[in-house]
């Protein structure tokens, strides 16, 4: 076969084989956004038995501390989950004490962003005694050169749980987003 033939018929087969590539890459990339829409309907799904959030009971607050529902810390590598347990004794006496401690009942999960839905819609119902809302505060002392990716967390953080139904508060300045 001489050179030009051999470039004759190499040209078609590259381009039927870049065809398919691409229509293979699209045709994957389209059944990985069926997969997420799919799993995102799950937690709002999960999400929903949670009542809507009451101002009443959360806007109050201003302090980690007080602060009774899950709760977010956002870092420039991940995210840092803080979930409360509900007492499993529902009675006043001997709360917070030695035979019923509060650090006992909370959890610290880090997270990567990409599983903050499936974190948050694991949590228990019983974790959210003001209803669908979230804490979500920036990490302390973060270093100046982490800020901005710090920042792009916390909005792609926000947009996430506003997408599952989920409202987010700012303890330091009561703002609710």
């Amino acid at each position: 076969m001489n050179p030009r033939s051999a470039l004759l018929f190499s040209v078609p087969l590259t381009l039927a084989l870049s065809g398919c590539y691409s229509r293979t890459t699209h045709a994957n990339a389209a059944q990985a956004r069926m997969e997420q829409r799919a799993e995102e309907a799950t937690e709002r799904e999960q999400l929903a038995m949670i009542p809507p959030p009451a101002k009443t009971r959360f806007m109050a607050i201003h302090t980690q501390e007080s602060w009774q529902n899950p709760s977010i810390t956002v870092q420039p590598g991940m995210l840092q989950l803080h979930v409360m347990q509900a007492d499993p004794s529902p009675s006043a006496p001997g709360t917070g004490t030695m035979l019923r401690p509060v650090a006992a009942r909370q959890q610290e999960l880090n997270i990567s962003l990409e599983k903050l839905g499936e974190a948050i819609a694991s949590i228990p119902q019983s974790a959210w005694p003001y209803g669908r809302v979230v804490a979500l505060e920036e990490a302390n002392k973060t270093p100046a050169t982490a800020e901005p990716q710090v920042r792009r967390n916390m909005e792609v953080a926000i947009g996430k749980l506003n997408d599952l139904g989920i409202v987010v508060y700012d303890l330091r300045d009561g703002l609710v987003r």
